[in-house]
């Protein structure tokens, strides 16, 4: 299915006829999961790109406005909720516009204060009431839940990766944190604390946006930034932030390797195979440095 302006054009026109007048740009890059249109100067329109990330638009409709009173940092205010057609089978959302530069293309002024303010926004968030939210589940990608659900991944990508990685240190991160239990009771979690979804505004940290895989389970995943953006300084100023046992940081070691080895592995479906392959294997490097 083509996404392009004229299609966003025709749903808007068709759905909200109110905002018809205003100008389609697309955003680029626009996200892997949505496609991205600017909708006017102050309204965002977000398309699923597939029928898997579909169930997001629900979520983030139901629980947005539930989160946002209670976070100290802007997040995305649904305005508008557009209903399936048929030229597109999908539900997708209207948004309010967040001024900000993603923290993929500028780095933040100071990297341990922007740690703080990731630590800062994350104890908040777990802290809004969880009642009824959703639990890991395929809406998530299973973010929130042990990660031992990707159990399989990580045997496939240790096979690809011997002798280009040290799969013997990399499956003994992921036995330490197989090794674990989720005890603690489920909180709110984003699912994807990643530079592109932290927005700067004058070099500090002002907004989090794309709440697709978020739910309410084990923040472990939410923790995996701190191998993915942060050295070490940063890291250390991360983990002292957060209240979060060692269980939970060792389960956040393990989602930040599962990712890194599954893209190392096979980046083909990525927008830059190469550049995803060599920041992966420095994620895993920082991984593997930083494990007891």
């Amino acid at each position: 299915m083509e996404i392009d302006d004229a299609l966003v054009r025709r749903l808007v026109s068709a759905q909200f006829p109110r905002w018809s007048h205003l100008a389609i740009r697309r955003v680029t890059p626009g996200g892997w999961d949505n496609r991205t249109f600017r909708l006017g100067d102050e309204l965002l329109v977000r398309l699923p790109s597939a029928d898997g990330y579909a169930a997001a638009v629900a979520k983030e409709q139901r629980w947005l406005p539930a989160i946002g009173p209670h976070v100290p940092l802007q997040v995305p205010e649904p305005v508008g909720h557009g209903v399936p057609t048929p030229e597109f089978d999908r539900p997708w959302s209207v948004y309010r516009w967040i001024t900000g530069v993603p923290a993929a293309e500028a780095m933040p002024d100071d990297l341990d204060e922007f740690a703080g303010d990731v630590a800062r926004f994350l104890t908040a968030l777990a802290d809004v009431d969880a009642t009824d939210g959703p639990a890991p589940g395929a809406h998530s990608f299973w973010r929130g839940a042990h990660p031992r659900v990707y159990e399989e991944d990580v045997v496939r990508s240790l096979e690809r990766l011997d002798g280009v990685i040290d799969t013997v240190a990399a499956r003994e991160v992921w036995d330490a944190a197989l090794g674990t239990e989720i005890t603690a009771p489920a909180v709110w979690f984003h699912g994807d604390i990643a530079h592109g979804n932290l927005l700067l505004r004058e070099g500090r940290l002002a907004a989090v946006i794309d709440f697709g895989t978020s739910g309410v389970g084990d923040p472990a995943c939410d923790l995996a930034i701190a191998w993915t953006m942060f050295d070490d300084s940063a890291r250390d100023v991360f983990r002292c932030a957060l209240r979060w046992d060692d269980d939970v940081w060792v389960r956040g070691r393990a989602w930040a390797l599962w990712k890194a080895m599954l893209v190392l592995s096979d980046a083909s479906g990525s927008h830059d195979p190469e550049a995803e392959a060599r920041s992966s294997r420095i994620v895993i490097e920082k991984i593997l440095a930083d494990a007891p």
